[in-house]
């Protein structure tokens, strides 16, 4: 009886011991995993099509991501709804960090244009990293008398709605700016609309429009030929790219507009790899070649933490709440 009680409870011992380890194994199994991550290519995906700046800035972060990370960076473009197909692909995508969102301005700005989206941006998207950031250009076609941005104002009060303002579509940065310059500069303006950034550009060269907002790099090759003339940057101080070109804060105190763009994943990606995501990407910000190529583009790396980027694109969306529902913009 002694015998069998003691080799009973040796073989109790020993199967609570492998039982144990068992329930362990999973445990290993996934930290391990979170470890090893990426084993596969990585996607990020672009909401706009080929040869924008969010494509070319995601290309740019590509090449040395994956370089970093040992596995291809594939950027995937997602045209439609103002960036928003591509948005909601990556919310319903499996949330492991081998689907990432181009994240921007035009995210914050669309929380409140868009009446009825799939998906709450704050809440469904986790942020990853920045990428990069830059002033977008108050430029005039050079038949307006004005020469900075005290005397526009002062042309514009004087000229009350007869000054159209161009820009690349309903809802997007540079529409937006625009409202919030009439807004907090008090002046009225007449928005139009365009297709794109290039054909609102060309009206404004033909001097069919008198004023935009423009995204730097396609706007800048004009400002240098002097066939535009650049009145302010729209961020808070002075732009490198654009050397004697003024703020508008200068004489607007508090505007600020900045182009951005960052990387966004699922909500429920794992904290590590965020964390490594976040790490690669701000090491690959340091080299000095995609710096000067940035520059080149009149942007600069945008260097931040999960948690700085979060308090960020908080801000940017209540920053453009506010213009969106002064303009009276809407999209169903």
């Amino acid at each position: 009886m002694h015998v069998t009680l003691a080799r009973r409870q040796i073989m109790r011992r020993r199967f609570l011991h492998l039982a144990g380890g068992a329930a362990a194994l999973p445990i290993t199994a996934h930290f391990a995993k979170a470890e090893a991550f990426p084993v596969r290519p990585v996607h990020i995906v672009v909401g706009f099509p080929p040869g924008g700046p969010g494509s070319i800035a995601a290309r740019l972060i590509a090449e040395p991501l994956q370089h970093r990370l040992g596995q291809p960076v594939v950027v995937d473009n997602r045209p439609g709804a103002g960036g928003n197909v591509g948005t909601e692909a990556v919310v319903r995508a499996p949330p492991d960090g081998y689907t990432l969102i181009l994240v921007g301005a035009h995210n914050a700005i669309s929380a409140t244009l868009y009446r009825n989206l799939p998906f709450d941006f704050i809440r469904d998207i986790a942020m990853v990293a920045g990428i990069m950031r830059g002033p977008l250009v108050m430029v005039i076609n050079p038949s307006l008398q004005a020469k900075n941005v005290t005397e526009f104002i002062a042309y514009a009060k004087a000229n009350p709605g007869k000054i159209n303002m161009a820009s690349g579509g309903n809802g997007t940065t540079p529409h937006l700016a625009g409202e919030l310059f009439k807004m907090m500069a008090g002046v009225a303006m007449v928005h139009v609309p365009y297709r794109g950034d290039a054909l609102a550009l060309a009206d404004l060269l033909a001097g069919r429009v008198q004023v935009m907002f423009a995204n730097l790099p396609p706007a800048i090759g004009f400002i240098r030929d002097e066939r535009l003339r650049a009145l302010a940057v729209t961020t808070a101080t002075a732009w490198p790219a654009l050397p004697g070109v003024p703020s508008v804060g200068d004489v607007v105190p508090g505007y600020e507009v900045s182009a951005w763009l960052g990387l966004g994943a699922p909500k429920a990606t794992p904290a590590a790899v965020i964390t490594k995501l976040n790490n690669e990407t701000n090491a690959s910000l340091a080299d000095r070649a995609l710096v000067a190529r940035m520059a080149e583009l009149g942007g600069a790396p945008m260097v931040l933490s999960p948690s700085e980027l979060d308090a960020f694109v908080a801000a940017e969306t209540d920053k453009w709440a506010k213009v969106v529902k002064f303009s009276g913009a809407k999209i169903n």
